[in-house]
């Protein structure tokens, strides 16, 4: 079973002194009023000061990590932009003429004022129409912990990780007569390569090796592993990414990785919209599959495929010269905020065509290292349990159907095991 948050209960009556005046930018500042958690931000420089809830309601990324561009606050993950009285006003992956849903505007705070050189908010509507002038020196609260969902979230220390496949460590990493120690859904094991194979210290259901990767199954493996044709393929040379370590949970992870929407780079930049009809997904056992075609704005077939809990494999194909890119991730459950991402590259030139050169298998696979690098950096600043599983935690809109076919996925992997 997944773990579920309770909000915790708040006193937002009144006025609350959250920052000096002074320490009010352009640059978001988490504070604290009535125990509930907000930002405070000056959308231009000098300007008055506005107030937003902590969280970004599309994927409840921390507001705190965001930017100023032309007097909105934008979210750092996506690119949504947020007006002074917390109305979304862009949504990027919507296109010039998109319309954010009303779910999209942010509940901001009944007020805030500037006065005695202090920023003050009233959570709620209160009879005191200004903060009164203060007796002593005000004593800010300090900003609380962000708020979490109500429902279900599928951390890194989920049971039902225990009846999976999961990697712990690269082929290379384990010479014989070796050893290594590795974390796993906050267990400690040790992998030893002997003369009759692998052996797992405290024992295991299975351990064994796919693709210059070590995989663990601590117990009977709920579902299979995913499926690479590509690994028998000779048309295909493979490659391994240098392991990264992302500073959160692997399922939050694992949805920036399948995210063609996020915003991340450049900081004030802005993803390309995408097509309601790109990506349909079929649900299938214990994962899904989605295909886009070539169109107007894609010249390449991709078609992505994810098997719980965490494998992921994307197949970028050319319709023009035959050739194909395959990028195959998994992720390691390290601890609660730990997880360690493993990429391996298999390259195509097309049929009847010679493999490609290993100073074009080195481009590609720093091009990769790259973008995966990105996204681990990003996981800093989500700061998430984990990954929500009630729709209506977050606001979903149609470019997200992989991140909403993860969750379900990742449901129901949670009940069958």
């Amino acid at each position: 079973m997944t773990t579920s948050v309770r909000p915790p209960a708040v006193r937002s009556a009144g006025w609350f002194p959250v920052a000096r005046a002074a320490e009010v930018g352009t640059t978001p500042l988490p504070v604290g009023a009535g125990g509930q958690a907000f930002v405070v931000v000056r959308l231009r420089p000098g300007g008055e000061v506005s107030a937003f809830p902590a969280r970004c309601p599309h994927r409840l990324v921390p507001l705190s990590a965001g930017t100023v561009v032309d007097g909105r606050l934008r979210c750092r993950y996506h690119g949504w932009r947020f007006d002074a009285e917390g109305r979304c006003v862009a949504v990027p992956a919507l296109g010039p003429d998109g319309v954010a849903p009303p779910r999209a505007d942010l509940p901001v705070p009944w007020a805030v004022e500037e006065r005695h050189g202090w920023v003050w908010l009233a959570p709620e509507r209160t009879a005191v129409a200004v903060p009164p002038p203060p007796a002593d020196e005000p004593r800010p609260e300090p900003a609380p912990p962000l708020p979490e969902p109500a429902g279900p979230v599928f951390g890194n220390l989920d049971p039902s990780l225990a009846r999976a496949w999961h990697p712990v460590a690269l082929s290379r990493e384990l010479r014989p007569g070796g050893w290594s120690q590795v974390r796993l859904a906050g267990r400690t094991w040790a992998l030893r390569r002997t003369e009759g194979g692998l052996v797992a210290e405290p024992p295991a259901f299975d351990v064994g090796e796919r693709y210059g990767i070590v995989w663990l199954a601590p117990e009977a493996p709920a579902a299979k592993p995913l499926r690479v044709p590509e690994l028998t393929d000779r048309r295909f040379v493979v490659a391994h990414l240098q392991p990264e370590r992302a500073a959160g949970p692997a399922a939050p992870l694992l949805d920036t990785l399948l995210d063609e929407t996020h915003a991340d780079v450049p900081p004030s930049g802005d993803p390309p919209p995408v097509s309601p009809a790109d990506g349909a997904v079929v649900d299938e056992p214990g994962g899904f599959t989605a295909v886009r075609e070539p169109g107007p704005a894609e010249s390449y077939r991709t078609t992505t495929v994810v098997r719980a809990p965490f494998q992921l494999r994307r197949r970028v194909e050319d319709p023009r010269t035959g050739a194909v890119s395959t990028l195959v991730v998994v992720l390691q459950p390290e601890d609660a905020d730990s997880t360690r991402v493993y990429g391996c590259l298999f390259l195509s030139a097309g049929p009847g065509r010679p493999l490609p050169a290993p100073a074009d298998v080195a481009r590609a696979v720093a091009a990769q290292q790259a973008a995966l690098r990105a996204d681990v950096d990003l996981q800093a600043h989500l700061r998430s349990p984990g990954l929500p599983l009630l729709p209506r935690d977050e606001l979903h809109l149609a470019p997200d159907r992989l991140g909403v076919a993860l969750r379900r996925a990742l449901a129901g992997f949670a009940r069958r095991t």
